[in-house]
């Protein structure tokens, strides 16, 4: 089992930046592949970044691409998602996500991620 905790989300204007960190307990991150996913009000949560196991492969949903990050920090046993020239379409919520230990594959399908955090809100206003 693993406890993830989301952070950094917050109001911010159009073309601005937010950080967003999730930090794990449990077990660590290099253990599984993980992503981010967003879920806005009366829409399907949606896939947004992932990264495999080994930080090597990444992907991203194409409207992001370019403009967030995911990244990890094994050491502190966190995963985050630098996003950058924000729209107001990016408000949701955000939910990082882990996969089942030994699971090392990138995946878009929230379907795989076996342990979720709380989310946090983030609003970008036009």
């Amino acid at each position: 089992q693993v406890q993830l905790v989301e952070s950094g989300g917050g109001l911010v204007q159009a073309g601005g930046s937010l950080r967003l960190s999730c930090a794990a307990s449990g077990r660590t991150f290099s253990s599984s592949a993980m992503g981010w996913f967003r879920q806005a009000p009366g829409k399907e949560r949606q896939f947004v970044a992932a990264m495999s196991r080994s930080g090597i492969n990444t992907a991203y949903e194409d409207s992001v691409k370019g403009r967030f990050t995911i990244s990890r920090d094994n050491a502190k046993n966190t995963v985050y998602l630098q996003m950058n020239s924000l729209k107001p379409d990016d408000t949701a919520v955000y939910y990082c996500a882990v996969r089942r230990l030994n699971l090392a594959a990138v995946s878009r399908n929230p379907s795989d991620y076996e342990s979720w955090g709380q989310g946090t809100q983030v609003t970008v206003s036009s």
